[in-house]
């Protein structure tokens, strides 16, 4: 059952003004990731803390370098229920995991930081990874 909408609409917005194209519906997804051949950032966003002090940061922190994807997407897990389980068909070779952060190329997966390289660690050490992988990738 999907989180109440009030409750997760500031986490969604973290992201959104930052301008990440959110994604609610699998058709937005495969409009969006399907035809995608230049970098594409694709967040799974999430409610849990992880998240809020970990992931969200790290990507607005990320988004300030000068090398950045040319899109950039998030779909919201534990809310939007089918547009998540769309999007992690793009991120083939990964178990689901949320929250995660996956950089796209040519329709395969570059770059990915799963949950578990994400929980327990600093915010600025996940943006310097992602800084690295939109250096090497963009």
């Amino acid at each position: 059952m999907p989180y109440p909408e009030m409750m997760i609409a500031p986490m969604r917005q973290e992201l959104t003004r930052l301008g990440v194209q959110e994604m609610k519906s699998a058709d937005e997804v495969r409009t969006t990731l399907g035809e995608a051949a230049e970098p594409t950032l694709l967040v799974v966003n999430s409610m849990c803390g992880c998240a809020a002090r970990n992931a969200r940061p790290a990507v607005a922190m990320a988004l300030q370098n000068d090398r950045k994807p040319v899109k950039l997407t998030t779909v919201f897990a534990g809310q939007d229920l089918d547009a998540t389980a769309a999007a992690r068909q793009y991120i083939h070779g990964y178990p689901p995991s949320s929250p995660s952060i996956a950089l796209l190329k040519d329709g395969d997966v570059a770059f990915m930081l799963e949950r578990h390289q994400i929980e327990g660690r600093s915010a600025d050490a996940i943006a310097e990874d992602l800084v690295n992988a939109f250096n090497q990738y963009c």
